[in-house]
């Protein structure tokens, strides 16, 4: 029977190893003082996670967001004027206005021009009547011009974008009214 314990004969094994191959074995590890430090480095700057790994050691730093778990609130009826609701009815119906619009949208990103040059009328305002093939504006994307066409026939009763403001692929434009 060997005098050796099986994880002592591995450090030795581990040893001679590393003599052979001119490495040096340095066990790195991190005490209370600099894990503490550490956590409050994460934690000052925001961090949830934090991870540092070496050859020698690796470091998982995780924090979970405190949830406070309230008891909800006992319903109130609520107290509405006839003002307030006027005002509500006003608002749902602009919204199911807005709804029942077609929208002229971007095809492109670029920039957003209502007319053909700035000294020239716009080519659509609101209250013009537009067909298929109506100009509507022009979208600026690297320095070339694109003409949007209506591609409804209707009349235009809301414009969406600002002249000369950057607009994203699919913004509305214009909004139709059929």
């Amino acid at each position: 029977m060997s005098e050796y314990s099986a994880p002592a004969k591995a450090q030795d094994e581990q040893r001679v190893e590393e003599k052979k191959s001119g490495r040096k074995h340095t066990e790195a590890s991190f005490n209370m003082d600099e894990l503490q430090a550490l956590a409050a480095l994460v934690n000052e700057h925001g961090f949830t996670d934090f991870e540092f790994e070496n050859e020698n050691i690796r470091v998982r730093l995780s924090k979970m967001a405190a949830q406070a778990i309230a008891p909800a609130p006992a319903p109130v009826a609520p107290v509405q004027t006839a003002a307030a609701t006027a005002a509500e009815a006003g608002a749902e119906a602009k919204v199911d206005e807005d709804a029942l619009l077609h929208k002229i949208t971007s095809p492109i990103v670029g920039t957003f021009y209502r007319s053909p040059g700035p000294d020239k009328d716009a080519y659509v305002s609101e209250g013009s009547n537009v067909g298929p093939d109506t100009t509507v504006c022009i979208v600026e994307a690297m320095k070339l011009m694109n003409e949007i066409q209506a591609e409804v026939s209707g009349q235009i009763v809301k414009v969406y974008a600002e002249n000369g403001q950057p607009v994203e692929y699919g913004q509305p434009l214009f909004g139709v009214k059929k």
